[in-house]
């Protein structure tokens, strides 16, 4: 068992100090996530979409960071057009809050009676063969979802990002492990190796801005953006196949289609930037398909030097 796994099974009960005042929001917020789980999902659709749609209509920071992004990534589109993908966007962005609860305490009857996969068998071909599989994602508005779809069909480890605050990060390494096969931390690269060398399956979303050591300057929607090259390290490492990885939300009340790509070939190649740029060629083509669901409120392109001036201010 890795580290990183370790410490979420250790997680039986919840750190003393969480209890404490200021982690009072934050509890609250699990309890709001706990009764939104117990509704009928098309219940859940409308709540997220119409906060998501109130919030779309504040002069909020995030309002204008989706601006920012949709100017930035798809020109082509005229001023009108891009304020009815930005109100789109947050609807879809709503609906994120009840997939959260979904994803935690939805038990994975409930969740697979929701998705279609298109795929499956090509992720079961690794497995079966006992090679370690890196599922690509990226970060769609469907990201929590998605993820515990592919645990709740098979054997995944799932990688998160460490929170800043204690009761959040407790919370979803207890709720993860208890339906994953392990947590890794995106950090802990050592962990991800030894789960992909002993043919474990690991999620994995690296593409949001990364500027920690080994962060790369590679071009997203042809604009530069400080990216994480670790996918093409990680295969390199551990011969893993890659698979790329999407989920859409259908229209209406229709659930979900996970699909599935084949391995990629020649990957990898012997040149991290081009690898990172495979993978966010296959980004760009799924967020021109379903725009709204992209997670544009993410500031994806603020640079690593001063060569690079911030879009963002």
């Amino acid at each position: 068992m890795s580290r990183a796994e370790e410490q979420g099974a250790a997680v039986v009960g919840w750190p003393w100090r969480t209890f404490l005042p200021w982690y009072w929001p934050a509890w609250a917020g699990l309890g709001l996530l706990r009764f939104l789980a117990r509704l009928r999902y098309p219940t859940l659709l409308r709540i997220g979409a119409g906060l998501g749609g109130a919030l779309g209509r504040l002069p909020s920071p995030q309002r204008r960071v989706v601006r920012r992004n949709l100017a930035l990534c798809l020109p082509e589109l005229d001023a009108v057009a891009r304020e009815k993908l930005a109100a789109q966007h947050f609807r879809e962005a709503g609906i994120s809050l009840g997939e959260t609860a979904l994803a935690w305490f939805a038990p994975p009857s409930r969740l697979l009676a929701l998705v279609r996969f298109e795929g499956l068998a090509e992720l079961d071909r690794w497995q079966s063969a006992g090679r370690g599989v890196i599922l690509l994602a990226a970060h769609f508005t469907t990201l929590e979802l998605g993820a515990r779809f592919a645990t709740a069909a098979r054997r995944v480890h799932a990688v998160y990002k460490p929170s800043s605050n204690l009761l959040v990060d407790a919370a979803f390494r207890r709720y993860r492990v208890a339906v994953s096969a392990g947590m890794v931390a995106s950090d802990d690269i050592r962990a991800m190796v030894r789960v992909l060398k002993a043919g474990g399956t690991v999620w994995y979303a690296p593409d949001q801005a990364f500027r920690a050591k080994g962060a790369l300057m590679v071009p997203f929607f042809d604009v530069p953006a400080a990216s994480n090259p670790a996918t093409s390290r990680l295969a390199r490492m551990t011969g893993a196949v890659v698979l790329p990885y999407f989920v859409e939300r259908l229209p209406g009340e229709d659930g979900y289609v996970v699909r599935i790509g084949a391995a990629l070939e020649g990957f990898p190649s012997d040149d991290a930037v081009a690898d990172t740029l495979r993978h966010h060629r296959l980004i760009e083509a799924e967020a021109r398909r379903i725009p709204a669901q992209y997670l544009w409120l993410h500031k994806r392109f603020k640079g690593l030097s001063a060569d690079y001036p911030d879009p963002y201010v």
